[in-house]
């Protein structure tokens, strides 16, 4: 399959490359767009057909079920049987935005987009030419991460070329995404609502709207193999570079310490290691590739650089990845989240 590849401009938006793209959805076809999240790889989201061909390009499990994306608050009335008012409440505050709320489908959602489930995600990015691409098409987009199923999820056009081309009919390109982690999926089948992944959208910000707002703590453990997912990213190991990843956790000193003394050990074997450490901590290690993700009083930084960099010790050929822990408050939940997946939960606790 060629793959059309086109830039656009967020500050000047081609309407022709707009257009274009949305023709090839209406046709049944794929195309990946940025999001302020992460690039997503659509298909229209009520067509059986072009939702199967999202699987089969990203090599995804068929019980993962796949958001569904709208461009307009009305969009969401077709496909649901309900609105409960604190879901009403969570979309006022927080749409458009890196939020994903599950309800109870309506019929004319397809059991593929669901995984046969019955509830649906519904998500609004802020990314404009998100949102304007997805008018265009004039149905919900159905849009997991635009990458190879368990590969770091794609924030720059690059990433996603690299795992997508040839496989699908169109990328559009735009900037590095803003926020660099997947949207908070929020069950708001359930009261108090329930977080199923954590994201930009925070429980503290959840709070404020839903005071007992609270993380399912399945999230942050290893799942069941039979453990049947509600959203994208609770059952399957995600996130992996090809490089085995490693997490150390606890006081920051003996984290650092901890972490010279397993690279000194893999570079004993003659393994080639990379670092991911932070702006304050980068001085510490002597030896392997160090990488800082951004400042620790900057969390957003640090979840924007997470994938990218995973990934860019891919393109220097490390066999081992330690990184750092990060505090579980506020985005960080949603960065221990990433990397705890992509590691396979392999976590030493200094």
């Amino acid at each position: 399959m060629n793959t059309k590849i086109k830039m656009i401009d967020e500050k000047n938006l081609d309407r022709d490359i707009i257009i274009e793209a949305a023709n090839v959805i209406k046709e049944g076809g794929l195309v990946a767009f940025p999001t302020e999240t992460v690039y997503g790889l659509g298909g229209n989201a009520l067509n059986p057909s072009a939702v199967k061909k999202i699987f089969e390009a990203k090599g995804r499990p068929q019980d993962n079920p796949v958001i569904a994306h709208i461009a307009d608050f009305k969009e969401i009335n077709a496909l649901v049987k309900e609105i409960p008012e604190v879901a009403k409440k969570l979309m006022e505050k927080f749409w458009p935005g890196p939020m994903t709320l599950i309800l109870q489908k309506s019929e004319i959602v397809p059991d593929v987009t669901t995984a046969g489930l019955k509830c649906v995600g519904i998500r609004m990015p802020s990314n404009i030419i998100a949102r304007e691409f997805i008018r265009a098409c004039g149905v919900p987009i159905a849009a997991p991460s635009a990458n190879i199923s368990g590969r770091p999820s794609p924030t720059d056009v690059e990433r996603c070329i690299e795992d997508m081309d040839g496989k699908i009919d169109y990328i559009i390109g735009g900037e590095m995404c803003d926020i660099g982690v997947e949207s908070t999926v929020i069950d708001c089948t359930v009261q108090p609502v329930c977080i199923l992944r954590p994201g930009g959208i925070t429980l503290e910000m959840l709070k404020e709207v839903d005071k007992d707002a609270y993380i399912d703590p399945a999230i942050m453990k290893k799942p069941d193999k039979d453990f049947k997912p509600k959203a994208p990213g609770m059952k399957y190991k995600h996130y992996a570079p090809k490089a085995h990843v490693k997490i150390v956790a606890g006081d920051l000193q003996k984290t650092i310490a901890k972490i010279n003394e397993i690279v000194q050990n893999y570079i004993g074997e003659n393994k080639s290691v990379g670092i991911m450490a932070t702006d304050e901590t980068k001085k510490y290690y002597k030896n392997g590739i160090v990488v800082s993700l951004g400042s620790r009083e900057d969390m957003i930084s640090i979840s924007k650089n997470l994938f990218e960099t995973l990934r860019s010790f891919d393109d220097k050929g490390v066999d081992v990845i330690v990184s750092e822990a990060f505090e579980e408050i506020g985005v960080g939940v949603a960065i221990m989240n990433r990397l705890q997946k992509s590691a396979g939960f392999d976590i030493t606790t200094v």
